[in-house]
């Protein structure tokens, strides 16, 4: 979130813009690479000594011992002389690695590899599921790694590397990353968190609510980055599973190998591409399918396909790797498809992203992510023009691309470097208005705040009142809801400097939301020292609360709109408000409008004395009407 503070007098107004990207104006379409922002480290928690990564095929240290570097089972060289952070390294040549002969047995029974090393020379290592180490070529074994019969460091080494000033400086490279070990190996400690390893394949969701970002990363599978997170965590999910599965039914249905497929939202409309190209429709929700005509050239293998989640199911893009072209679309069921880089060819895509009524396209490509503007609408000849979004990130292969569910925010995965987000570029004649709390397509209510994406608002008005615009940058906007607003819908007339734009936008009585910044963190204060509430400043049982929110509605005594609330004896809520904690009411103290603020209000709420410390879900109603969910940490 982007906080603008403007002073009036003795007055403080603070309105929260909560922005992800440009700052700067767009005609027409993106002209420049957004604000990227990283979503969590490149790390894994995993019950390991340390988070972990992806797999690592070797290690090596400089001949001086100052420079680590670690080659990535995808090719990738990286190197580190603080231990902490990784940069590109020069293609070097690993030494070669010398196998250990005539050693007496192994300590394992399979998949063993002796091997010697130059920095201590005296030594064998096994590296198997465990490391292990011999002074006596191999007559007796210590190992390194395991506790209670598990490795530390996770399983299958694969090198090991020796400090040449210190023989009890150990690095290893195995499937969960690169491990190091200060003491001979009686300790190990992860270098992973900030190697440019992560192999995202799949953005299964955004941040929303209590549920952070999720991913399917190889070799580890689903993780969560819960909200205000750096390090990624396992979660349950049967989302591959469910995929792998419906690719086979389909494979047998059009008799060929189907590597993608896209589904309408009901289910009745079904795409299929194959390891060659080819696509098929179903329009019986996958019992029997129909091929369809693609380009003539038209070849590669079909990575993924989506459907425009409305009515019009006979929308649909798909995107191929191989030779090309790369991005196809049809606006017809399928009757064909036409190239959409057939102008300006892209590179081999492997996922797609729309905002169907912007027309707008984001790529994931061999070479980072595009982004265009077409018509989605009817299948027209007009040159498409592609934009490279990716120029300020590390040159990498994109592998996902996803919108959020308001069409606001667009995520990235670049292969090895986790994942980022931005606000999304689109057309400048489309506008995008939400909620400005937590970026929902919720209701307005009467002296909330909305953001406006898109556009640079000069004024906004509705039902014959004025809507005050409190902050507006070239591309993002925030105002107000007039107190004295009624719905159930009202067309918002915004003017910008491109013309005039009207936004059909509902409005209820109350629509409660915590305001929550782009990680998910939720805007909470402690009421006695009035610090924010975050991982450094926990909330305490027996403690006192103050949530910041938007949406409460009217207020007694009436205030005027578009003016900061007095910093004392500040108009109160006239909507019942209520607090819940798990699920469990708290007391709620005070609701009313935040001093000091246009748009917000403070609820005080006191926090039970509770003995199982840790995150809990917390939630606000007023009249019934929910917010959304964030998280708070309480301790003891």
């Amino acid at each position: 979130m982007i906080p603008v503070v403007c002073h009036k007098g003795t007055v403080r107004v603070s309105v929260w813009i909560f922005a992800l990207g440009l700052s700067t104006g767009l005609t027409g379409w993106a002209q420049q690479s957004p604000d990227w922002r990283k979503i969590g480290d490149e790390a894994v928690e995993t019950s390991l000594a340390s988070p972990a990564t992806g797999p690592m095929d070797r290690v090596w240290y400089s001949p001086d011992g100052t420079i680590l570097y670690g080659r990535t089972s995808s090719g990738s060289t990286f190197q580190t002389s603080d231990f902490e952070t990784w940069t590109a390294a020069d293609v070097l040549p690993p030494p070669e690695q010398t196998p250990a002969s005539g050693v007496v047995r192994a300590p394992e029974s399979a998949g063993v590899r002796f091997l010697t090393v130059s920095a201590a020379p005296y030594r064998t290592y096994a590296l198997g599921r465990q490391l292990s180490r011999s002074d006596d070529g191999g007559r007796s074994w210590s190992n390194l790694t395991a506790y209670r019969g598990m490795s530390v460091i996770g399983t299958w080494q694969r090198d090991v590397a020796v400090s040449p000033v210190d023989p009890n400086q150990l690095v290893v490279a195995n499937g969960f990353g690169v491990w190091r070990s200060m003491d001979g190996g009686l300790s190990w400690a992860g270098l992973n968190q900030r190697l440019p390893n992560l192999p995202v394949r799949r953005i299964l969701s955004t941040q929303s609510g209590t549920a952070g970002t999720r991913a399917f990363v190889d070799g580890i599978g689903a993780v969560e980055l819960p909200p205000g997170g750096s390090v990624w965590q396992p979660v349950p999910s049967i989302t591959q599973q469910v995929e792998v599965m419906q690719l086979e039914r389909y494979s047998k249905a059009v008799q060929a190998v189907v590597t993608a497929f896209g589904q309408s939202a009901d289910g009745s409309v079904a795409y299929v591409g194959s390891a060659d190209g080819r696509l098929w429709v179903s329009t019986d929700s996958g019992q029997t399918f129909q091929p369809t005509q693609v380009p003539a050239n038209t070849s590669g293998r079909v990575e993924r396909i989506i459907v425009e989640g409305g009515a019009r199911k006979d929308r649909a893009l798909a995107v191929l790797s191989g030779i090309g072209p790369h991005v196809l679309r049809t606006t017809n069921g399928g009757i064909f498809w036409d190239s959409l880089d057939r102008d300006q060819p892209l590179p081999p895509a492997y996922a797609v992203a729309a905002d169907w009524a912007a027309g707008a396209i984001y790529v994931a490509t061999e070479m980072g992510v595009f982004y265009s503007h077409a018509d989605l609408e009817y299948a027209t000849t007009n040159p498409v023009a592609w934009q490279n979004l990716t120029t300020k990130l590390p040159a990498a292969r994109a592998t996902d691309v996803r919108l959020d569910p308001a069409g606001v925010q667009l995520y990235i995965a670049l292969d090895g470097y986790g994942l980022y987000a931005a606000l999304a570029p689109r057309p400048a004649s489309n506008v995008r208005v939400v909620n400005a709390a937590d970026f929902s397509a919720r209701a307005a209510a009467p002296g909330s705040l909305l953001s406006i994406f898109g556009a640079h608002v000069n004024a906004a008005a509705a039902g014959g009142l004025n809507y005050p615009v409190l902050a507006a940058q070239e591309t993002q906007s925030q105002i107000q809801v007039p107190f004295e607003a009624v719905g159930p819908n009202v067309a918002l007339a915004l003017q910008t400097p491109t013309g005039n734009v009207r936004v059909n936008q509902a409005v209820q009585p109350v629509s409660p939301a915590i305001l929550v910044n782009h990680d998910g963190v939720a805007a909470l204060v402690d009421a006695d020292s009035n610090l924010p509430i975050d991982g450094r400043n926990t909330a305490h049982s027996n403690g006192r609360i103050k949530i910041m929110a938007t949406g409460l509605g009217r207020v007694h005594p009436d205030w005027p709109t578009g003016q900061p609330a007095p910093l004392e004896n500040a108009p109160t809520v006239v909507a019942s408000v209520r607090a819940f904690l798990d699920g469990v009411p708290l007391q709620v103290t005070r609701a009313a409008l935040a001093g000091g603020y246009v748009g917000f209000y403070e609820i005080e709420v006191e926090l039970p004395a509770i003995t199982n410390a840790g995150t809990s879900e917390l939630k606000i109603s007023a009249d019934g009407q929910e917010s959304n969910k964030v998280q708070i940490v309480i301790e003891p």
